[in-house]
């Protein structure tokens, strides 16, 4: 039964000869061909008979075929033209997916949501998402505060090691604080190469984010608190003190900016990756207020 999914070499090869189909690099095509890691991200994600489920690249389908299995209904975004007629013949026998050609960055993926899925229905986001745009895209559907209750997405080791790590870490930075001020974060399983086609240079993660309904620190302003944790990742081997003097050269003095940190509590000699969420809350607050 196993060798009719469409995650198989053999299956794959068979169908990228019928349609001539030749893979774009531009668009970071690599398709999965084991079912058990499709099996594996579709648990890890909470997928059942009661949810919907959007994916984002379907590819050829491999992905989208097990989730049809699994799920109520599949909406899928696809931007390249030519998958759509090869994933009208691999999926025609499930009729609860709905392929959409649209580019995910451009998409009202909310607006989707409400005309596709029933009301107060659990929606997840799963997929194989191209490494060359996989922050845009999360940050995207993070950002939006969709309602959907989490995202599952097999995207690049390093990645995704970057966005749940916690600090004092070497993959902790401003991605890791945007994403988790968001989202709870956590790295599920580690993919080898070899489960692609064609196989990619790198190892791949799968990255689960469920979707906080309230972020876990309390900030004036969003937009500040995320500029100063940019900020203070400038340059990882400077000093929070240097990187804020370094930003903010036109406003504050090194002098004001040692006041400040003084009066929060917060050592101007550790480095960004010292300091947690609720220490960049407090700092981001205690530069907002200042300011104003």
């Amino acid at each position: 039964m196993t060798k009719k999914y469409i995650a198989t070499p053999s299956k794959t090869k068979e169908i990228l000869n019928k349609y001539k189909f030749s893979f774009k690099k531009s668009l970071g095509q690599n398709f999965l061909v084991d079912v058990n890691v499709l099996e594996n991200i579709i648990k890890h994600a909470g997928i059942d008979q009661n949810t919907g489920a959007i994916e984002i690249g379907p590819g050829m389908g491999a992905l989208t075929e097990q989730l049809a299995i699994h799920a109520d209904k599949v909406v899928a975004f696809e931007i390249d033209q030519r998958l759509l007629p090869i994933l009208k013949d691999t999926l025609q026998d499930y009729s609860n997916v709905d392929i959409i050609h649209q580019d995910i960055l451009e998409a009202d993926v909310a607006e989707v949501i409400g005309e596709h899925f029933k009301p107060e229905q659990e929606v997840h986001v799963v997929a194989n998402l191209p490494y060359y745009i996989t922050t845009p895209i999360l940050m995207k559907l993070v950002r939006d505060k969709l309602p959907v209750t989490s995202l599952t997405v097999m995207i690049q080791k390093e990645v995704a090691e970057r966005m749940a790590a916690k600090p004092n870490n070497k993959s902790y930075g401003s991605l890791t604080v945007a994403v988790q001020y968001y989202t709870e974060a956590s790295v599920v399983m580690t993919v080898p190469k070899s489960v692609f086609m064609p196989q990619p240079n790198v190892d791949s993660s799968i990255l689960h984010l469920v979707m906080r309904d309230n972020p876990p620190v309390q900030v004036d302003d969003e937009d500040f608190f995320f500029t100063l944790v940019q900020a203070s990742f400038a340059q990882r081997r400077k000093t929070l003190r240097n990187n804020l003097t370094s930003y903010f050269k036109e406003t504050y003095t090194k002098e004001e900016i040692d006041v400040l940190l003084t009066e929060i509590g917060i050592d101007g000699t550790r480095r960004g990756e010292s300091l947690d969420m609720a220490e960049f809350a407090l700092l981001a607050n205690a530069f907002y207020k200042d300011r104003k």
